[in-house]
């Protein structure tokens, strides 16, 4: 074995990147402190091809020197746009269709393993706070809590390991 080149990986540029299929999945950030952790986000959603990102509240958006360091240039890719209340947003997604999950511990959620998706539905998924999650009247108003299982001493995991384990299982779930 051999690790490959970066110029074995076939990457494509930003330009590219606007022009190909998305699974049908956007990505609301509620009140996000952290600005790696907001650039881990646009990476990862990068790597897995993201509609979009909606950055809500205190939510720090690009560009900027910190999001920029772990994004490596994902604020490019990735299409995203500041809406300042998380509550609205969530209510006019879901008068255009859109099926809300909130990615929470939460009575009567679903663990992530368990969560079905409909090929013929788009999703909008919602991260919280890294210390107070999302809000209860975004819970309130979700269809789903997605629950990710965890078996230590902890049960809370950073926002940015969060989104990996859960767009990589909706992204086997949509795409394959």
């Amino acid at each position: 074995m051999r690790k490959l080149k970066n110029s074995e990986l076939n990457r494509i540029d930003a330009a590219a990147f606007k022009q190909i299929s998305k699974i049908p999945l956007i990505v609301i950030l509620d009140n996000i402190r952290s600005l790696n952790n907001i650039g881990s986000v646009f990476r990862t959603s990068d790597a897995f091809v993201i509609e979009k990102i909606y950055l809500c509240g205190i939510t720090a958006q690009p560009p900027h020197k910190e999001i920029h360091k772990t994004a490596l240039g994902a604020t490019e890719s990735v299409d995203w746009e500041y809406k300042e209340d998380t509550v609205s947003l969530v209510s006019d997604l879901k008068k255009s269709g859109f099926i809300i999950a909130s990615i929470e511990q939460a009575e009567n959620s679903t663990m992530l393993q368990n969560f079905e998706v409909d090929s013929n539905k788009k999703y909008a998924i919602v991260f919280g706070n890294e210390v107070k999650g999302v809000q209860q009247e975004v819970v309130s108003n979700s269809d789903y809590c997605i629950e990710i299982p965890q078996f230590g001493t902890k049960h809370s995991l950073n926002i940015s390991v969060s989104c990996g384990v859960v767009f990589w299982d909706l992204f086997k779930k949509m795409r394959f």
